[in-house]
């Protein structure tokens, strides 16, 4: 059995440190299916080489410190584990001056339920590959994991996703493969849409201006799913998108390069 963590040759040179708001790649063989580490399991699913392969999310809000990743047999009994220590990322606080109309913006009647059903999809097949892709060329305006803080007060929430600049109407295209499960018009995340890339990894994409793509569709970086918008929340043309892995907001940091925008130049 075998088991290592993160995406080393992207973030790490130590592969049993994870950060705050990163995924641990887990891999084992013989008769492990699935993988537990501070109260969530996620399953490891078969690969090419006989081996099983899972992601486990560690929240932006998992305190530091040393954890045990247990390994879980089909029976769900434990058959080895290892340690790993989560260090503190040192997310920063964020201020958006956002207007009160736009501030007092609710969902739409079942835009929540609907969007948290999405986060939940653990389907078999793996779509994605790594390194991942951003959506547009442009520079990061939002980083993810910030605390946040509309008008000076704190939200209680932290920026779940990338918000990267774009001229109205630019397109956007999806950070890696995957079959779109929602294309919709919301009040508070705008023109959405959703996509599966497999195995508890899911992406989203807001604020778009019109769409490009439609349900069931399969897409891959080169294909246009929609265009730079302002709708929804939103202070002015870009796109928010956040990096889901079993429901939990990921840093797309680990995936790819992002480049952020100048400070005289954020939005």
């Amino acid at each position: 059995m075998a088991a290592w963590a993160a995406y080393a040759q992207v973030f790490h040179a130590d592969p049993e440190k994870i950060i705050q708001g990163e995924a641990i790649k887990v891999t084992a063989g013989g008769n492990i299916t699935s993988a537990r580490m501070h109260g969530q399991t996620i399953p490891l699913f078969p690969e090419a080489g006989g081996e099983r392969l899972g992601l486990m999310p560690v929240p932006v809000l998992a305190k530091p410190g040393e954890y045990s990743l247990e390994f879980l047999d089909a029976k769900g009994e434990v058959a080895g584990k290892i340690a790993i220590t989560v260090l503190d990322a040192h997310y920063h606080r964020e201020n958006i001056s956002i207007a009160p109309a736009i501030a007092a913006l609710q969902p739409s009647p079942g835009e929540q339920k609907t969007v948290g059903d999405f986060q939940k999809i653990d389907s078999e097949t793996r779509y994605w590959t790594a390194p991942f892709h951003p959506p547009l060329p442009g520079c990061v305006t939002s980083p993810f994991g910030s605390a946040r803080m509309h008008n000076g007060k704190l939200t209680g929430s932290f920026h779940a996703g990338i918000d990267q600049r774009g001229a109205a109407g630019t397109p956007i295209h999806p950070i890696t493969a995957g079959v779109v499960k929602l294309v919709e018009k919301y009040n508070l995340r705008g023109g959405t849409v959703a996509i599966d890339h497999g195995q508890g990894v899911e992406s989203i994409y807001l604020h778009m201006s019109a769409f490009h793509a439609s349900p069931g569709q399969h897409v891959t970086p080169n294909d246009t799913i929609g265009y730079v918008g302002s709708t929804g929340r939103s202070t002015g043309p870009h796109v928010h998108w956040t990096l889901y892995v079993h429901g939990e907001a990921m840093n797309p940091a680990q995936w790819m390069t992002l480049k952020a925008c100048p400070v005289s130049h954020k939005q």
